[in-house]
């Protein structure tokens, strides 16, 4: 009688360690889940950084032109070293990589044959759709993060009128 006893004891033990699995499992699922998301926040954050500081880039390299001719760059490295002046001015301190493809290939928004903005290859939807800042209007109706578009003079849904889309260089690796 001492040995059934025992081995129900071991089922019980066994059925319960089965348990325990499988909790642990749904608990490492739902924590995946949960970097999963935020992750994908934190790309959003610096996408909206990062399209911001091209923005700028873009506005200062238009905006200070020499002799008061103003023109958008033909490509982004002009934005790096600008030379136009007899000593480079330097808009943008480095290319960026777009964070939700991880490579440089943005595509490049142009107005009368120069970059007048760029925006995400990203085809996702954005988790973010509220809480904009006044340049990125329209960024809440946005089907994807392709309609993140960051432009010289206002926001990709304001200033779409004359922008068409040309494809990226893809700078040297």
């Amino acid at each position: 009688m001492v040995k059934g006893s025992h081995c129900r004891q071991r089922g019980a033990t066994y059925l319960g360690l089965l348990f325990a699995v499988a909790l642990a499992g749904i608990a490492l699922a739902g924590a995946g889940t949960l970097w999963s998301l935020e992750s994908r926040r934190d790309k959003e954050r610096e996408l909206l950084f990062i399209g911001e500081e091209y923005r700028r880039a873009i506005a200062s390299y238009y905006d200070k032109g020499p002799n008061g001719v103003r023109e958008y760059p033909q490509k982004l490295e002009d934005l790096l070293q600008d030379r136009r002046f007899p000593m480079p001015v330097h808009h943008l301190r480095r290319l960026y990589r777009d964070p939700m493809t991880n490579s440089r290939d943005w595509e490049l928004l142009r107005v009368q044959g120069g970059i007048s903005g760029i925006a995400s290859r990203a085809t996702g939807k954005p988790l973010k759709v509220a809480g904009f800042s006044a340049q990125q209007d329209g960024f809440e109706s946005a089907a994807s993060y392709q309609s993140w578009q960051f432009t010289h003079g206002g926001s990709g849904a304001s200033a779409m009128a004359g922008i068409q889309a040309a494809p990226a260089e893809t700078p040297e690796r």
